[in-house]
């Protein structure tokens, strides 16, 4: 499987710069220190799907210049992951038929409230939406075998996801045993590291290199980073050889 990733957007919730804030990595002129919320697109010979679609999904799908979208994957219902939902109209349009949606319980129940405008009482020029409601077990979109992985953000279950040699693994700070084994001899890691002092439901730098160092992915690289982490160059200078900080726009290879 030769799959094609680009970050789409690499940030927290609430993106940095952070409105009104004087830090300086808000302040920083380096575009790595300018992040969208958290997302990213990978590209198959036999699809191009997003993970998650946040407040900023409309101006991401502009930027990376994408024409054709067959599936969206959430890993959970929080609104940074889901709010830019509404925007999948164009592709309903140009592609005529619905957007198929993956995402457990949780994530499906919280679509239906959110967008019930979609599901029920249709009318013309709302999103047309096909969802698929998963478990914690290997599936497939168009042919492409992917297998979730069930972390936790806080007490919240979250999914990964693992393509191939690629695995994507954002908003937690737990992964329990059962669910590491679905990770052993991935390739290509992302995973989050939301900043360096600790939180509630985000690993922090440290956290994460611990759990990069235990899985020992070829290369692994950082997401879902806040500005509290610090200025990407200098902090890019502290990492392992083989584990990078992700930027807006990165693309790689899997």
């Amino acid at each position: 499987m030769n799959l094609k990733i680009t970050f789409l957007g690499t940030g927290t919730s609430q993106g940095v710069p952070v409105i009104a804030c004087p830090c300086d990595v808000c302040a920083s002129p380096n575009p790595k220190d300018k992040r969208l919320r958290t997302s990213v697109l990978v590209e198959s010979d036999k699809l191009k799907l997003v993970i998650d679609s946040g407040p900023d999904f409309r101006y991401q799908m502009l930027r990376c210049g994408l024409k054709q979208l067959d599936a969206i994957l959430f890993t959970h219902q929080h609104r940074d992951h889901i709010a830019g939902l509404d925007d999948v109209r164009s592709f309903n349009y140009l592609q005529q038929k619905p957007m198929p949606l993956y995402g457990n319980a949780l994530v499906m129940e919280q679509l239906y409230r959110e967008f019930h405008y979609a599901f029920q009482n249709k009318y013309p020029g709302t999103p047309r939406l096909e969802p698929h409601q998963i478990a914690n077990e290997p599936f497939e979109v168009l042919g492409l075998p992917i297998q979730p992985i069930e972390v936790l953000h806080h007490k919240l279950p979250v999914f990964g996801y693992r393509l191939g040699d690629f695995t994507y693994i954002t908003d937690a700070n737990t992964i329990p045993d059962r669910e590491m084994g679905k990770i052993a001899g991935t390739k290509v890691l992302v995973l989050n590291a939301l900043q360096k002092r600790a939180h509630i439901s985000h690993f922090t730098l440290e956290q994460a290199l611990k759990i990069i160092d235990i899985i020992a992915p070829e290369t692994a690289y950082l997401t879902h980073i806040s500005h509290n982490m610090g200025l990407h160059d200098e902090v890019s200078g502290e990492l392992p050889p083989n584990v990078h900080l992700a930027w807006d726009g990165l693309i790689i290879y899997a």
